[in-house]
């Protein structure tokens, strides 16, 4: 039989265990946190840019008699256009890649909780068989 100090220890290094196991999982999910706001700030990193080609476009146009400038300035606003429907759509992309891999994760802290409390109540105080 386990001398009291040994069996304390026992117990502790079972409870440090569950502690660690739901500390994990606790990063895991701050890290999916973190990659959802990446992927937000991402959006609106790229609508910024879009804005601002499509604007640059539009004083280029509307602020300038030379035709060579009149040119860019018709260019830029489709692209800033483009620029705005593609960072959508990456947005979207990505956002799907994260609720997939958040959809497939399974907490396991709590099952390993659930089964250890279950198996210390089967085979009493001390945890032996």
């Amino acid at each position: 039989m386990l001398s009291p100090e040994k069996e304390k220890i026992k117990k502790l290094k079972k409870k440090l265990k569950i502690q660690e196991k739901k500390n994990a999982e606790i990063r895991d999910q701050m890290a999916t946190q973190r990659t959802v706001f990446a992927n937000e700030r991402t959006l609106m990193a790229y609508l910024r840019t879009a804005m601002t080609v499509s604007a640059g476009g539009f004083v280029a146009i509307k602020l300038s008699d030379d035709v060579y400038l009149d040119v860019i300035g018709i260019m830029l606003i489709p692209v800033g256009i483009i620029l705005a429907v593609y960072s959508f759509s990456r947005y979207r992309h990505k956002q799907k890649v994260i609720e997939g891999h958040h959809q497939d994760y399974r907490p396991t802290s709590h099952e390993h909780e659930r089964a250890h409390h279950s198996r210390y109540n089967e085979e009493g105080q001390h945890g032996l068989p």
